[in-house]
């Protein structure tokens, strides 16, 4: 008996140790947090609109998340993102990745937006913005497939493509954005890029599309998706899944709220 409590002494000591040393690394591995966001513009009843989606991923103070990978939003039913007369063109990814999004047919345009990005170098963050692009490409598999044209100058050049695809969804959702994100190296020694912010539109909004008539081109503004006539009980609902170069998965709703007015009159 003797002898077993000799052991228990030390045995106890380095349980303690490694406890802690587990504990330890699992805070300095915590989770990235995301907040998400969605808008109708305009946000009428039964009218033509541009969704605007948007995400924010959070680290623990003085880090940076891991890189992100995959960015999957589910949104709401009936939302007439197939008659929105958008992506009447394709642009080729080849295309894309020659020209950037200026090589691309006018009317393959769906939407635009912006991301920020983050890097550890050290003791130092260095914060990155990019301008993006998304145009129509080939359907795949029967699914609507776009390409996010991604072009940031300083202080790490970057032009990447992200393909999506607008695929079906279960349960109380119409259907889901499946954005794969590229791997970014940054500068020798540090980690890849991180996204911290993205914001996108999809819709007609800042878009100008061009028809031939005859002789003449005419422009316009395409139509854009068409909101229901009825709102859901509760308004309409978002949520993302966003995973991880590390595998860790991050989720987050977000619901717009339905304005009880007549179509074409003006919030009271």
């Amino acid at each position: 008996m003797r002898s077993s409590s000799r052991t228990a002494g030390p045995l106890l000591g380095v349980l303690t140790v490694v406890l802690t040393a587990l504990c330890l690394s699992a805070a300095a591995r915590a989770d990235p947090s995301v907040s998400l966001g969605a808008s109708f513009s305009p946000d009428r009843l039964g009218a033509r609109t541009t969704i605007g989606l948007s995400f924010r991923i959070g680290a623990p103070p003085g880090q940076v998340p891991p890189a992100l990978t995959q960015a999957e939003v589910r949104y709401p039913p009936n939302l007439g993102i197939a008659l929105s007369g958008l992506g009447l063109a394709v642009c080729a990814p080849s295309t894309l990745d020659a020209a950037g999004a200026s090589g691309c047919p006018a009317n393959s345009l769906m939407g635009r937006g912006k991301a920020v990005a983050e890097l550890r170098f050290g003791a130092q963050t260095v914060t990155e913005s990019a301008a993006i692009s998304i145009a129509r490409a080939p359907d795949q598999e029967g699914h609507i497939a776009l390409l996010l044209y991604v072009s940031g100058p300083s202080p790490v050049n970057t032009q990447i493509l992200s393909p999506a695809q607008l695929l079906p969804a279960g349960g109380a959702f119409g259907g889901r954005l499946n954005i794969e994100v590229p791997l970014v190296a940054s500068v020798p020694g540090a980690p890849d890029l991180a996204i911290v912010q993205l914001s996108v539109t999809l819709g007609p909004k800042g878009l100008t599309y061009f028809e031939q008539v005859g002789r003449q081109t005419l422009a316009y503004q395409p139509n854009g998706i068409l909101l229901p006539k009825q709102c859901p009980r509760g308004g309409f609902p978002f949520a993302g899944t966003f995973t991880f170069l590390d595998g860790s998965r991050a989720r987050a709703r977000s619901v717009v709220p339905c304005h009880r007015r007549l179509r074409g009159l003006r919030r009271g």
